[in-house]
């Protein structure tokens, strides 16, 4: 008997596991410890008003992209040395739900 296909990571459930405790999806709700994640497709990076960024964030000269996100989700550090995100996530297929999660968010 073959097994039913494994359902795809749903984004919205894995970013209200993974990333709510830090980010809202937001701008009415207070920030978290992260900054809101709403409309952050596009965003130049460490940049939106009222939450203060590690000073390697504020200096980030790009917007934020899919290539970008998930270079991002796999190792903060990487992209930005300096920067105070510890969250890693090693699994391509989750990185990919989430990223499709925030992009819905635009």
């Amino acid at each position: 008997m073959a097994l039913p296909a494994a359902k795809p990571p749903d984004g919205a459930t894995l970013f209200k596991q993974q990333c709510a405790v830090c980010h809202t999806t937001s701008l009415s709700e207070p920030m978290r410890q992260g900054p809101p994640l709403v409309k952050v497709v596009g965003r130049p990076a460490g940049k939106i008003d009222g939450f203060r960024y590690s000073d390697s964030l504020a200096r980030a000269e790009f917007a934020w992209d899919e290539a970008r996100l998930d270079a991002w989700l796999t190792n903060p550090q990487a992209v930005i040395p300096g920067v105070v995100m510890a969250y890693r996530q090693a699994k391509p297929e989750t990185r990919a739900a989430i990223i499709t999660y925030l992009k819905e968010l635009n």
